[in-house]
């Protein structure tokens, strides 16, 4: 199996601090790859930096081959890699297909002077007809016209994730997709990442729950203080005496 994603030597400095430090991971094409480690490891500074959010102050990040750091994120996101944020970024007075809508622009970029000239038509029907697609993937299919801000939290996680699906990315990056959510809405949400991997879309996801990310990942990488600390599948990782230590010590941090 090729790696999609390649991370070499990647570091990420904000003044004198060092919040990514020289890290070094692969995901492999059609599984889902968790990046985890304590508060403060450097998670989300890797996502940003990956998905362009932010300019890695060194390092690379190759994607199918080609890199992408140093791109900015309409950039990296056209080549295929969307991610998702901790807190919602919906448009809560919009609709829920007009929220879908939104993530078609990679794949349906409207045309200014096609709207003035009526020309659009048919590029509407293709962007709507992908939203479409995308909540019924997700079953938000029913709630097309519901506003986006009045959904549940769960089904708002959901319609995040179909936003991003509409987009037809190859990666997708989830960053604490799970927070806030109850038990049977953790389920649901993990049910949905499997049905995304199995449908072709590689995930790399940023999570606190440890019992999510050992029943859902294929493989995980395990970060501390910045650093590269283990790699392995759910039970090596689970056992594996370095992540047993970074996680205050206690294997029921990582059970």
């Amino acid at each position: 199996m090729s790696s999609l994603l390649e991370v070499r030597d990647l570091t990420m400095q904000f003044g004198g601090l060092t919040a990514v430090d020289a890290l070094s991971f692969s995901v492999k094409k059609g599984t889902i790859h968790g990046l985890i480690g304590p508060n403060g490891a450097g998670k989300t500074t890797t996502f940003n930096a990956v998905s362009g959010f932010y300019k890695p102050t060194s390092g690379q990040v190759m994607l199918s081959g080609a890199p992408i750091h140093g791109m900015a994120m309409h950039e990296v996101a056209r080549r295929g890699l969307v991610r998702t944020f901790q807190h919602s970024t919906l448009f809560a007075e919009l609709s829920v297909l007009e929220n879908a809508l939104v993530g078609t622009h990679m794949t349906h970029p409207p045309s200014v002077l096609s709207a003035i000239l009526g020309r659009d038509g048919a590029a509407r029907r293709a962007a709507r007809d992908r939203a479409m697609a995308a909540l019924e993937f997700f079953g938000l299919a029913h709630l097309a016209e519901e506003r986006a801000g009045d959904l549940s939290h769960g089904h708002q996680r959901a319609l995040g994730m179909a936003v991003a699906y509409a987009s037809a990315p190859e990666l997708v990056l989830l960053d604490e997709p799970f927070t806030g959510m109850n038990p049977e809405e953790t389920q649901r949400m993990m049910s949905l990442m499997r049905k995304l991997r199995d449908d072709g879309t590689t995930i790399l996801i940023v999570e606190h729950d440890m019992v999510a990310i050992m029943g859902l990942c294929d493989h995980i990488t395990c970060m501390s203080f910045g650093k590269f600390l283990a790699e392995g599948g759910p039970k090596e990782i689970r056992h594996h005496p370095k992540v047993i230590e970074a996680y205050l010590g206690g294997a029921r941090h990582v059970a």
